[in-house]
């Protein structure tokens, strides 16, 4: 039995996420297609949970090999999930490496020995022990906090990211690519210096032997020293390569350009999960101060006699789940902002405070062009495949071409002798031309194979136009949809607060017990989270519509 469920879209690697569940004999299968990020990370839980109850004793399988991105609320669902004797199978460099580590945190929490008759809490308990004994810092030597913009963060990023690196490289090796090729129409010089003793069996030249002469001459002394040079005069095959190679330049130039807006959206979305992760911490706090608050009120009323017990113990109840939730949130912010680090290139010690923590709650409009053709002109990978698609034409032509005469002048000017003393100047001077009369097949065969390269190239700058306009088109609904939902979730959290004075001062009238006020908390709860997700959504909006646009660097550098 298989059920499909698509959970959103997602303009970046055209993902739809969709989660898939087929359930077997023995097995339970996850296929998991798309983004692990943001909201779709808890309706991946809800399923998982759901399924679970279930399961009937089945075992637990999550496919991953077609998730193009996992951020840090993703991945901390992924280990519980592994936890809990799901088998984890990926395939990528990114989706293996966090599976990778995952299998391996688990190995290492299951294969810690214990100390003694504490147990596995022995060593923290001796570490704690030696610190306090004698002042070491447990946290070792981090380094002083650096607060970065998200201007800031993506500039630092594409400086040193890499990724951005690598591509930095590939670019400066088809630059070299493109001077090799260039070299080959130029002007070739070398000196050489010979000094030689020879032999020769003069019967085994002549074929046969010649009476009175010797079977042999020599040996013979040949010394000769002096400059070889050669240039090609007329030769298409070469020309049509030179110009393949800088069409190869402007691809790599388009491809860095393209690594360096995959990069800056990462850190854009890492840094928009941190704003979250912060967010979700001060309204944790604020929640916590307020459920201490309506504790205290409701032991002062069952002190003076106007409360009951059940409600302060309700009260208490709530106090200590709303403090849960805020450990949850503070180790969930310290994690994300591991991942913006890595992103960084960072030494893992550097800490990272963030500037722009406030502007989480702005809607700033988005200014960049949204047209399709301006979207198909700006992305650098419609550039890359069409510089690609040059360079293809230029193959086809040297391949072409090859049949043509080549012409090339060939000169040496020597001294020559049978010793340094005794050498001469001496001079050689020669033009050739090369034809090919029969290849077999050969020539015909490069051409057809530059035929199949470009209808290749086609196809691919078919595919790759669809996709630019399903990101377009899809970010633009979202960024206008993620626009309503934060003027609807502002409103909720107004009203949640205005519901909870009010129960509040029910409460304290003694016109209600504390059910009110806990019901109202719940709703408090619930609207702080829908209007934090709401404003997340919105930012992260306005990134995804940058990148479909091809202006994410443009956006959020300048």
């Amino acid at each position: 039995m298989a059920s499909q469920m698509r959970r959103g879209y997602d303009p970046i690697e055209s993902a739809v996420l969709k989660i898939t569940i087929e359930q077997e004999a023995t097995t339970t299968m996850f296929k998991v297609e798309g983004k692990l990020a943001g909201p779709w990370v808890a309706e991946l839980e809800q399923c998982w949970r759901a399924a679970m109850k279930t399961t009937g004793g089945r075992s637990l399988k999550v496919h991953l090999r077609a998730v193009s991105f996992i951020d840090a609320a993703g991945k901390s669902l992924l280990a519980e999930m592994h936890r809990h004797g799901a088998e984890l199978v990926a395939e990528g460099c990114m989706t293996k490496a966090i599976v990778a580590q995952i299998v391996a945190e688990k190995s290492e929490t299951v294969s810690r020995p214990g100390f003694g008759p504490w147990g596995k809490n022995s060593l923290t308990v001796l570490l704690l022990i030696a610190a306090l004994g004698f002042g070491w810092d447990l946290r070792g030597q981090d380094k002083p906090a650096v607060r970065l913009t998200l201007r800031e963060a993506v500039g630092l990023a594409l400086k040193q990211n890499p990724q951005v690196q690598i591509a930095v490289l590939s670019l400066a090796q088809s630059e070299q690519d493109r001077t090799i090729a260039r070299s080959a129409l130029m002007p070739q010089a070398q000196l050489e210096v010979l000094d030689l003793v020879r032999r020769e069996n003069l019967e085994a030249t002549i074929g046969r032997r010649i009476p009175g002469f010797p079977q042999h001459v020599g040996p013979l002394q040949v010394f000769q020293a002096g400059p070889q040079f050669s240039m090609p005069l007329l030769d298409l095959t070469l020309w049509r390569r030179w110009q393949a190679s800088r069409e190869g330049v402007r691809a790599s130039e388009a491809d860095q350009q393209s690594v360096r807006e995959q990069v800056a959206l990462l850190v854009v979305s890492q840094y928009l999960g941190c704003l979250r992760a912060g967010a979700d911490v001060r309204a944790a706090q604020s929640r916590v101060e307020l459920a201490q608050a309506l504790y205290k009120q409701a032991a002062d009323l069952q002190k003076q006699g106007a409360g009951t017990g059940i409600d302060t113990l309700r009260a208490n109840v709530v106090l200590q789940n709303e403090k849960q939730r805020l450990i949850e949130a503070e180790t969930q912010r310290e994690t994300t902002i591991y991942g913006l680090v890595r992103l960084l290139n960072l030494d893992p010690r550097q800490n990272i405070e963030l500037g722009d923590e406030l502007s989480f709650f702005e809607t700033p409009e988005f200014r960049a062009e949204q047209s399709l053709e301006q979207a198909w002109t700006a992305r650098p990978e419609m550039r890359a495949l069409g510089a690609r698609e040059q360079a293809a034409h230029y193959q086809k032509h040297a391949a072409s071409e090859s049949r043509f005469p080549a012409m090339r002048f060939i000169g040496s000017w020597s001294y020559m002798g049978i010793s340094a003393p005794s050498a001469i100047p001496t001079y050689q001077y020669q033009v050739e031309v090369d034809m090919p009369l029969f290849t077999s097949g050969r020539i015909r065969a490069q051409i057809s194979r530059a035929d199949l390269e470009l209808k290749k190239i086609a196809q691919q700058r078919e595919d790759l136009r669809n996709q630019i306009a399903l990101e377009v088109k899809t970010a633009l609904a979202q960024l206008q949809a993620a626009r309503n939902e934060v003027d609807v979730a502002n409103l909720g959290a107004q009203l949640a607060k205005e519901e909870v004075s009010q129960a509040r001062d029910r409460f304290e009238a003694g016109v209600a017990n504390n059910v009110e006020v806990i019901q109202a908390q719940d709703a408090l709860a619930r609207a702080n989270d829908n209007q934090i997700a709401a404003l997340y959504r919105y930012n992260q909006s306005r990134a995804d519509l940058a990148r479909a646009a091809g202006q994410m660097e443009s956006v959020f550098t300048k």
